[in-house]
Parts: structure tokens; C-alpha cells; sequence
């Protein structure tokens, strides 16, 4: 008999490990965040009564609610809620150097940018969204299984110590997500940027940081090393360089952040001994907030 069949077996199961802590990771982070009324409540588009307002000089005479109108001396409007689904596009950085972790618990760069990718994933798809990931790997869609099918696509490790967005199958006018530490060449950031711009889509930065790389608690002799092993620095006074590597940081913080205003998204710094929960509120804000 065979050994396919085991072999097959073995590496699914395997392969599918990650997946379900990750999922239910991200199922409790999502459950932590009250959204109260769905961010996608907006005047537009819909057949949903959201609120009353004034009405104003372009409104036409039979947009009026006479009704309403009739209980006080002004004019009101019916504002229905804004109905259109929305895609966001989500990126998350699975490059080697977001395996580093200087913490007791172990918590990672590229654990907690994939629980809070896919918890924002979750939110956003539980208000009626549509929600993919760049590169074409997987269009934008709605329900459970699409869950699950990120789930999937987030658990790949790439051997490389830094990866790239990939601006394929940005839909015109749509929201992207991107989540790393940004540690790598940002002139890819950059052009990736600028296709989403082209394309009038808007979204949000979040870059995730170990506290030592934001701290650089290193003195004395301190050998450096990237997580593929590709890339080692031996110094015997490591304190001597803290000084300018935090001012290299704080120049690509503010790179950063001039790129995200220019193309009109939203740049934040998480660090992984941080609450993932604020990183979760702030991060569906900033992809619901209308720019």
C-alpha cells in the first residue's frame, strides 16, 4: 500500500495547524473591540433610515419629510445609511524579520500583525464589507469562508528578511490595509503607495515594533544578526550606536508618516507589549474614517 496518502495527511495537518489558534486569537481579539453602530453609517445610498437633518438649498421639494417637517418651524430631510459594500485589501509583512521577539510570552512582529490583520478582517466583514489580500491572492469577498481562507494565506512564512506590498488587484476607490514593521526598503513601500494613490485607494499604516527595537537596550560587546542569518554586525561598544540608530528610526518614522499623508492614509506605531485591543480600535477606525 501506498504512503501517499499518510504523507498527504501528515503535511495537511501540518500546514492547518496554525490556523485554528490563529483564527480563534483572532475571533477573541475581535470580540474585545465594541464598534457600536457600523462605521459605514453614512448619508448615501440605501433604503435604511439612518437620521433626520435640516434641509438644505440643493434638496429637491420632494425629499422633504412633511411629517417631521410639520412638529417644528424648519424643514427636515430623511438620510438614508449608506449601503454600498466596501473592499479592503489587507497586506500583511510575513518576511523573516518579523519572527523576532525579545519578550518573555513570545509574542512575535508577525503573530500579532496576523491576529490584527485578520481581527480587522473580521470586524469589517461582520459590518457587510468585502475583504481581501493584495497581490491578487485573494479577491475581496464577504462571509465565513473568506475568514478562513485569510486565515490560511496569513500563516505562509516567507524566507526573506523583509517582504514588499504587492499593489496587484487594488480595486479604484477601495481601503487597503498595511502591517509591518517596515524595517526594509522603503522605496517599494513607496511605489506601492503610489499605485494605491493612482487608484484613489485609501487606507491605513500600522507598523509593528518589538519594544527592543524601539528601546535598542544593547551595550558592550553585541553581535547583530537578521532572523534569515543573511546579514551580521559584531560590535564590542553597542551602546555607542543607540543614539544613531534611534535618530535613523525617527527619520524613518517620519518618512513614514509624510508618505501616509501624501497619499492621504493613516500611519500608527503598535509595539507587541502594547494592548492589541487599542491597535484593533484604532486600525478599523482609521480604515472606516471617510478621508
Amino acid at each position: 500500500m501506498s504512503d501517499a496518502p499518510l504523507t498527504l495527511r501528515s503535511g495537511a495537518e501540518t500546514l492547518a495547524a496554525p490556523f485554528p489558534p490563529l483564527l480563534a486569537e483572532a475571533e477573541h481579539l475581535a470580540s474585545t473591540v465594541l464598534v457600536g453602530d457600523h462605521g459605514r453609517r453614512r448619508a448615501g445610498l440605501g433604503d435604511t433610515f439612518w437620521q433626520y437633518r435640516p434641509a438644505q438649498n440643493h434638496d429637491e421639494m420632494r425629499s422633504i419629510d412633511w411629517r417631521r417637517s410639520a412638529r417644528s418651524d424648519a424643514q427636515f430631510v430623511q438620510d438614508k445609511e449608506w449601503q454600498i459594500a466596501q473592499s479592503i485589501l489587507l497586506w500583511v509583512d510575513q518576511g523573516a524579520s518579523m519572527s523576532f521577539t525579545s519578550l518573555k510570552d513570545g509574542t512575535t512582529k508577525v503573530s500579532r500583525a496576523r491576529t490584527l490583520a485578520l481581527a480587522t478582517a473580521i470586524l469589517l466583514l461582520r459590518g457587510g464589507e468585502r475583504v481581501g489580500l493584495t497581490g491578487n491572492l485573494l479577491p475581496p469577498r464577504r462571509g465565513e469562508t473568506q475568514v478562513a481562507q485569510i486565515a490560511q494565506l496569513l500563516s505562509e512564512d516567507h524566507e526573506s528578511d523583509f517582504a514588499a506590498p504587492d499593489a496587484r488587484g487594488m480595486l479604484p476607490h477601495s481601503r487597503a490595509l498595511f502591517v509591518s514593521d517596515f524595517m526594509g526598503d522603503l522605496t517599494q513601500i513607496e511605489a506601492a503607495m503610489g499605485k494605491a494613490a493612482d487608484a484613489d485607494v485609501r487606507g491605513a499604516l500600522v507598523q509593528i515594533l518589538d519594544p527592543a527595537e524601539e528601546a535598542f537596550p544593547f551595550d558592550g560587546r553585541t553581535i547583530f544578526e537578521s532572523m534569515s542569518g543573511t546579514l551580521r554586525h559584531e560590535t564590542l561598544k553597542a551602546g555607542d550606536l543607540r543614539a544613531r540608530y534611534l535618530d535613523r528610526l525617527a527619520e524613518r518614522k517620519d518618512r513614514l508618516a509624510t508618505l501616509a499623508r501624501t497619499c492621504g492614509w493613516q500611519f500608527h506605531t503598535h509595539h507587541t507589549d502594547a494592548s492589541a485591543t487599542s491597535a484593533l480600535l484604532w486600525t478599523y477606525t482609521a480604515l472606516e474614517r471617510r478621508i
